[in-house]
């Protein structure tokens, strides 16, 4: 499959999860939602490794690197992304987790050397200009939706949303000559899962409060949960780590920024808003983008 169509494939699969996160991540605190994602995750991860045998293309010189990555992108990122979501709710959390297109790109330009040149910057330029279009002005006037509610200070949920952005990025790109190799990315998402799990567990022993679940454990949080691992977390940083392992760090940090667009069609048809004329607008405004990276990258 090209890798393009990994990285929007994996968007694809972060904008369905989110469906299931927010109101259960609000439920259960950003911590324990994020710790028992990663519980579901790994055990997912390994259960599939264990079967196919993707374990033997781990070595113990890329695992330091692997637990790196997982600490910084889905203990760091995971976890301020939701207490983010807390805060602000899903729309502004959304633009400010889209910023890690720009991250990834300018990383990728400094770090690996990678250049997005000619159409493909335009197109580059339109696509995270159109991501944060549609998400900016995707409140309709009528709206007044509970999650469009500030809890909190608003600068702290901004540092929180930039921080998760930026822990995204750091934390895929520096496994790019990792995944060159030939690693398994299940195997490689297998072992990242269980460093940010083992990193909230240690959390959660020492009696930290924010770290405790803010409500009684219920199935539905619980099932909540668990379809956001399995789609976003086992299926999507897969898909991820596989587009990684062939493609360009910054077109794949680009195309996987889409998510919340696709959030659009998805939100109308599950709760029957429909989405306003600016969230439209930016839909477009991407999609351009999108044809312009993969038809001239």
């Amino acid at each position: 499959m090209p890798v393009e169509s990994l990285a929007l494939l994996a968007a694809a699969c972060w904008a369905t999860a989110s469906l299931f996160s927010a109101t259960a991540s609000a439920h259960m605190g950003a911590f324990a939602f994020t710790r028992w994602r990663m519980v579901f995750a790994s055990l997912i991860l390994w259960a599939i490794v264990a079967f196919t045998g993707g374990w033997r293309s781990l070595a113990w010189d890329g695992v330091g690197l692997l637990v790196l990555s997982g600490l910084i992108g889905i203990f760091v990122g995971d976890t301020a992304l939701f207490a983010c979501m807390n805060r602000l709710g899903p729309r502004r959390s959304g633009i400010l987790f889209a910023t890690h297109a720009l991250f990834s790109a300018v990383l990728a330009w400094a770090f690996l050397g990678e250049r997005i040149q000619g159409f493909a910057l335009l197109g580059s330029a339109l696509l995270v200009g159109g991501v944060m279009t549609a998400i900016a002005f995707g409140k309709r006037e009528d709206e007044a939706h509970r999650w469009e509610a500030t809890r909190g200070r608003l600068a702290v949920g901004v540092a929180l949303g930039l921080t998760s952005a930026l822990g995204q990025s750091v934390g895929t790109l520096i496994l790019k000559p990792l995944m060159s190799t030939g690693v398994d990315p299940m195997a490689a998402s297998a072992v990242r899962m269980t460093a940010g799990f083992g990193a909230h567990a240690l959390l959660w022993l020492s009696g930290w409060q924010l770290a405790r679940n803010r409500a009684p454990l219920n199935r539905r949080d619980l099932g909540f949960a668990f379809v956001s691992a399995a789609v976003a977390l086992a299926l999507g940083m897969t898909l991820i780590l596989q587009a990684l392992a062939h493609g360009s760090a910054g077109v794949v940090g680009l195309l996987s920024s889409v998510s919340p667009v696709l959030l659009l069609p998805l939100l109308w048809w599950v709760y029957g808003r429909r989405p306003a004329a600016g969230a439209w607008g930016g839909a477009v405004l991407a999609v351009v983008g999108c044809g312009l990276i993969l038809g001239r990258w």
